[in-house]
């Protein structure tokens, strides 16, 4: 087939959903509904983190962290699904597409190296912590963030690599909601075995790895809080790792069931429906696991609103 005749295309079909008027109503007040709760939800976390004090701690900074990349991820792909839900369309460009796809990667991809920091965090604040301040000092905790964004973007290299020569010639109609990468190699007009193999290798790495330094990490967490004699000892120990498990099981479930299937098939609905509890349930839920799991966080939250209510009482005697 002689690619050099065919027109190159200029930019893609998102067709979403694909339901009738009234349903896709339904979901954009939904959506729009979930999206907001998940940008104030996070930013109020990051806030408060920022601000007080008592939450100056490395588990905080990386809670903060993470907050930051569910605002960072649902504002890649919402907006855009959102504003698509209603458009004659349905339309983004090359480009544009190609940027989505790039900054959700990288910026998902960082989600499972904090992650996976975080589980190391519990191990060292609960198997050594007399060497916590030590290990896990600011400098530190520094350099696993920057580490966390450089692991992500290695992990992108090899099949953006192979991605970027692949020709597109036509048709140009995604069966997503945003630009996934699976679904756009599939619209390429040459060969695509490698970059699926690079695409599959470099999930399965990213995800089992992480997943892997993570379960160690709580093999050995495990280990230690059977060892304490009492039961409220225990459960005080365990109970600071609960928030994290939560979010863990949550990322993990749906993310390998998307992106480390040897053979993904042609399932759009359920992946969808995967890709709907990455990229927007799990980052609204993550402020109400952190504050509803978390005592010093539920502190936090009730002295800011009891100042909050104080404020405008003031307010109102000035008047």
């Amino acid at each position: 087939m002689d690619h050099k005749n065919k027109t190159s295309v200029t930019e893609f079909i998102l067709l979403g959903f694909q339901n009738e008027n009234g349903v896709e109503f339904l979901l954009f007040c939904v959506f729009l509904l979930m999206y907001m709760t998940s940008v104030i939800g996070n930013t109020i976390i990051i806030l408060f983190v920022c601000c007080d004090y008592r939450l100056h701690s490395p588990m905080y900074f990386f809670v903060a962290n993470l907050s930051f990349l569910e605002v960072a991820i649902t504002s890649t792909v919402v907006p855009k699904m959102l504003s698509n839900t209603f458009s004659l369309t349905k339309a983004i460009s090359f480009v544009g597409c190609l940027t989505q796809s790039i900054f959700y990667f990288l910026l998902g991809s960082t989600e499972f190296f904090i992650l996976a920091i975080m589980s190391f965090d519990r191990y060292v604040a609960i198997c050594i912590p007399l060497r916590y301040a030590i290990i896990m000092n600011k400098q530190t905790c520094i350099m696993m963030l920057l580490g966390s964004y450089v692991g992500a973007f290695s992990s992108m290299l090899a099949p953006s690599i192979l991605t970027a020569p692949l020709i597109f010639c036509g048709p140009n109609k995604i069966h997503h909601f945003f630009c996934d990468r699976a679904p756009v190699l599939k619209l390429a007009c040459v060969d695509i075995s490698m970059a699926e193999l690079a695409d599959f290798i470099s999930s399965a790495v990213l995800l089992l790895g992480s997943l892997l330094l993570t379960g160690v990490s709580y093999t050995y967490i495990v280990i230690t809080v059977l060892k304490i004699p009492s039961v409220q000892g225990r459960q005080k120990a365990f109970s600071t790792c609960v928030s994290h498990l939560t979010v863990v099981t949550l990322y993990y479930g749906s993310s390998i069931f998307l992106y480390v299937r040897p053979k993904k098939g042609n399932a759009v609905d359920i992946n969808k429906f995967a890709t709907v509890l990455n990229t927007i349930v799990t980052p609204m839920l993550n402020p109400f696991i952190y504050s509803l799991r978390n005592e010093k966080v539920k502190e936090s939250l009730r002295d800011a609103f009891k100042k909050c209510v104080y404020s405008i009482k003031n307010l109102r005697y000035q008047k």
